[in-house]
């Protein structure tokens, strides 16, 4: 008795492993009622080799999709629908709230444009100047003044390598829009940026888009401008706020600081590209200069857009090339080898630093 009714089991076992899975069985049970034009459990699952649990199953979602519904003139009755037919409604309605909202999102966005103004007014006053406190409230403005862009965004993005992958495919996509509707965009970077492989990935696909690149081992700051009409700077406090300058004589003279910049940068390239000895060189030589203009590590890591720890590792191999003890000793060393003359020369590098 014991062994039967465990051959019993192992043959329910395999029925219930040899039914089709509920897709299979609701496309089975919607053929036989389209078949046999009714609706009969009992007789659909033995024919279908289903259990009546679950042809009831089937049934059950067959009717809430509408492809089983009450025969015309028989209550009593169901039939099977035409696919699209069944569709039909269900996407009626999808369609329906779908139209609401957007109507929805108008209105909002008519409400927001409607108090813009008057907010630009009283947060900025007569300066023409705004605090925005939060990073999504930056993000946000960003990608609506990307998307009114007409002509051209100015970019000055400090800090090498700085840059995490998330920020950059974010900014992608909004340089990707503003590249096909035409818009100039010019971006300069610091030299470091240059070892940086996500930074090297972001702008080999935004320049085959048109995109323009270029780097310097100084900028003045971090800086968009749009149209040349609407300055994003940093705040002081170096939060993940933005202060956004609309106040046109401030924006010109920020554009102006840009330009010349440009005239002066390098365009865009891999450090290997370049020759690590000739980069090494030139950052080499900037450091020099820094130094012997009195900065402090720190400064010099802002200034160059490097890490702290970077910078000082460099000032480190620079005063052993010089055979220097003091930083005093280096400048000497360095003015009388006429290496404080020009930070971009194009001489060999004494110095083998690399970043």
């Amino acid at each position: 008795m014991k062994q039967g009714g465990v051959m019993g089991e192992t043959r329910q076992s395999e029925a219930c492993r040899a039914e089709p899975d509920a897709d299979e069985a609701d496309l089975a049970l919607y053929a036989w009622v389209l078949e046999h034009q009714r609706v009969d459990v009992p007789a659909a699952a033995g024919a279908l080799g289903l259990s009546p649990e679950r042809t009831e199953a089937a049934l059950a979602r067959l009717r809430a999709a509408g492809l089983i519904q009450p025969a015309a003139g028989d209550p009593s009755g169901e039939r099977a629908v035409a696919p699209e037919a069944a569709a039909g409604p269900r996407i009626a309605a999808l369609e329906a709230r779908i139209r609401e909202q957007q109507l929805q999102v108008a209105r909002i966005r008519a409400d927001a444009e409607r108090f813009a103004s008057a907010y630009r007014s009283g947060a900025g006053g007569a300066g023409g100047l705004e605090v925005i406190p939060t990073l999504p409230e930056v993000r946000t403005l960003l990608t609506r003044m990307s998307g009114h862009c007409r002509e051209e965004v100015l970019a000055s993005q400090p800090g090498g390598g700085s840059r995490v992958p998330e920020a950059m495919e974010e900014a992608l996509l909004r340089d990707r829009a503003l590249l096909e509707r035409g818009v100039r965009l010019r971006t300069l970077y610091h030299h470091t940026a240059r070892f940086h492989g996500p930074s090297q990935a972001y702008v080999a696909a935004a320049s085959a888009l048109g995109g323009e690149y270029r780097t310097s081992h100084e900028l003045f700051g971090r800086i968009i401008v749009f149209d040349r009409e609407t300055a994003f700077l940093p705040t002081a406090d170096g939060s993940w706020g933005a202060v956004v300058l609309r106040e046109p004589n401030t924006v010109a003279y920020l554009c102006r600081l840009f330009d010349q910049t440009w005239e002066a940068a390098t365009p865009f390239s891999n450090a290997a590209d370049d020759g690590l000895a000739k980069v090494s060189g030139e950052l080499d030589r900037t450091i020099l200069q820094l130094l012997a203009a009195g900065l402090k590590d720190e400064a010099v890591a802002r200034r160059l857009g490097m890490a702290l720890r970077t910078t000082r590792r460099h000032i480190a191999d620079i005063m052993d090339q010089l055979s220097a003890e003091s930083r005093f000793q280096a400048g000497v060393a360095a003015a009388r080898q006429g290496l404080l003359e020009d930070a971009a020369a194009p001489t060999a590098p004494p110095c083998g630093a690399k970043p």
